[in-house]
């Protein structure tokens, strides 16, 4: 990502992501207790951990940036007890890559050679 970051919190709990930047938006201020314009990144997942979308005010707009795993499911942190997570940088791009950020294991490598 391009965008300078204060912060990256993971909402622990799963998201309807029928939600875009409004839904989510709301999510942040109320359930999470955090400014939407802080410059933080805010990270959500879906029900079935395989979706991924992430929050962020860019000073002149909302940014939504979704991933899609087409062969597995995001670790997601489940035994937490707090609704928020924050993360470091470095968390978040394991996160993406496919790791258990708390046992550090990928997910396995999918290659197809077409979409359809």
């Amino acid at each position: 990502m391009f965008v300078e970051v204060s912060a990256v919190y993971l909402h622990r709990e799963p998201v309807d992501f029928r939600k875009s930047v409004n839904g989510l938006a709301v999510i942040v201020e109320g359930a999470m207790s955090l400014s939407p314009f802080s410059g933080a990144l805010f990270v959500f997942c879906n029900r079935g951990r395989d979706k991924l979308k992430i929050l962020y005010w860019d000073a002149s707009g909302f940014a939504l940036w979704y991933k899609r795993l087409e062969d597995a499911k995001f670790h997601w942190p489940r035994h937490e007890q707090q609704a928020v997570i924050e993360l470091s940088e470095q968390q978040l791009q394991w996160l993406l890559a496919g790791y258990d950020i708390t046992r550090m294991q990928p997910h396995a490598r999918v290659q197809y050679s077409r979409v359809l």
